[in-house]
């Protein structure tokens, strides 16, 4: 237990979440203006790739963090202009956004580096600094600045900033006014495409940092599909979050929570009391979220779940008699973030309540 539940774990998940708290945040200004944002995973693509580029030619993390927020921005803006402008499907066009990156980047890098699996290697001093370079010499070496970077900061900055914005300042209540009820925040004089138009702007900007992290600040190159669903986890914990900013950022650290302990359970022994309760957790969860669409008491369907629950736990008792510490194939381990995903938007998407006018194109009366 002392070799997966250590502090390397909490500076582990810290990283993680980092690209998640951006992409979701880009995420709830889009989606409370009221444009479903299905893109977030497109546009880390895109802002990974150009950040990689840029900063391959430019010898500076920041030109291409620059670069990354603005690839960003110019895909969001495509965005925008289909499902505003010209009223496309939001889901479609999102969808359409992210086949496409998925295949983009590659052509492109085949064009500039002659290859199209990834982009060269860049070097170490080249990439997104941690917070003790920012700090004098007398600071003591702590893990918090050596083993955070700085835009893990600027991740937390951004979650304190859009939650003043959102509930303190003008903008904040026409973006929450035009995602609820575009027809009042119109008559109230509120252009109602122009704060879709920055919302989806900002989504991108976001999203796009959110890419740069993962090519030039956790890696050191862009690869093919580097992303890896993160764009889809990020909008799953912006529905757990229930588009609020402090708890989307909650979501994301439990889903960076998730992707940590894969990393560190790979290779390492599992005491099989462990594994049993893990056994048990599942079964309960999944039995569960199906009890509930055929019973409609929440008692029963808790009963039904505990001792079913229990019965997988015996089973998988009787499995592992004789053996003191297991170790879990890695296809399992690597499968743990997107059960994860999956089991708290069955669970939950349920109570979360998206703003009523999220996909609905708008058109003034005449």
């Amino acid at each position: 237990m002392k070799q997966l539940f250590n502090i390397s774990l909490l500076f582990s998940t810290l990283r993680l979440a980092t690209p998640l708290v951006l992409a979701a945040i880009g995420g709830l200004y889009s989606e409370r203006s009221g444009v479903i944002n299905i893109a977030l995973e497109g546009l880390m693509l895109a802002g990974a790739f150009t950040a990689a580029s840029v900063t391959f030619y430019a010898n500076s993390p920041w030109v291409g963090l620059g670069a990354a927020m603005l690839a960003g921005v110019a895909v969001a803006i495509i965005i925008a202009l289909a499902c505003i402008r010209f009223k496309a499907d939001q889901v479609v066009t999102g969808t359409g956004i992210n086949i496409m990156f998925l295949g983009l980047p590659a052509v492109l890098s085949g064009a500039l580096f002659l290859s199209s699996g990834s982009t060269p290697q860049i070097p170490k001093e080249h990439l997104l600094p941690n917070l003790n370079r920012f700090l004098p010499g007398f600071v003591p070496q702590w893990r918090i600045f050596t083993d955070v970077s700085v835009i893990t900061l600027i991740a937390l900055l951004v979650v304190v900033i859009t939650a003043y914005v959102l509930y303190r300042t003008p903008f904040g209540l026409r973006l929450r006014a035009v995602g609820e009820n575009p027809e009042a925040a119109d008559a109230a004089g509120v252009s109602v495409n122009k704060i879709r138009y920055l919302g989806v702007i900002l989504s991108g900007a976001f999203a796009g940092i959110g890419g740069a992290y993962l090519s030039i600040g956790q890696s050191s190159l862009f690869t093919r599909n580097m992303t890896a669903g993160r764009g889809f986890i990020a909008l799953a914990a912006l529905i757990f979050g229930k588009w609020r900013p402090v708890q989307t950022m909650l979501a994301c650290l439990l889903f960076g929570f998730a992707d940590a302990l894969t990393i560190q359970l790979q290779g390492v022994p599992v005491s099989v009391l462990v594994l049993r309760a893990g056994i048990f957790l599942f079964s309960f969860v999944i039995v569960w979220f199906i009890a509930q669409l055929f019973v409609k008491q929440r008692w029963i369907a808790g009963v039904i779940s505990l001792a079913l629950g229990v019965a997988v736990a015996v089973l998988g008792r009787y499995l592992t008699r004789g053996f003191n510490m297991v170790e879990i194939p890695v296809q399992f381990i690597q499968m743990i973030p997107y059960v994860v995903t999956i089991i708290v938007l069955a669970g939950f998407i349920g109570q979360s309540r998206a703003p009523k006018a999220i996909g609905i194109p708008y058109e003034k009366e005449r």
